[in-house]
């Protein structure tokens, strides 16, 4: 199944959060933080979005953080996404 994001929006798929510190400690899931960076997927084509147009400055296969409570999450044959609006996403890491 294929996810093509309208105007806007942008489906990203999160990077799984750390399971230990960097001192070597393992961290149960309940202390991991929930990841606020993820891989882009797919994105939508801009278009006039509530009367201004928006240009998509993010690609596919961009790495990028995004605002923590943002979003919609929604699994998609057992994986999950995200599907934020660009304007959720905060810096495209490189």
């Amino acid at each position: 199944m294929k996810i093509k994001p309208l105007l806007d929006k942008v489906v990203l798929e999160q990077i799984e959060a750390e399971e230990k510190t960097a001192s070597g400690i393992l961290l149960p899931n309940s202390a991991q933080e929930k990841p606020s960076y993820a891989k882009v997927v797919a994105v939508g084509e801009g278009g006039i979005v509530d009367g201004s147009e928006v240009k998509m400055l993010v690609n596919v296969g961009d790495k990028v953080l995004y605002s923590k409570y943002a979003g919609s999450e929604v699994k998609i044959e057992d994986k999950k996404y995200v599907i934020v609006k660009q304007a959720d996403i905060l810096a495209i890491i490189e």
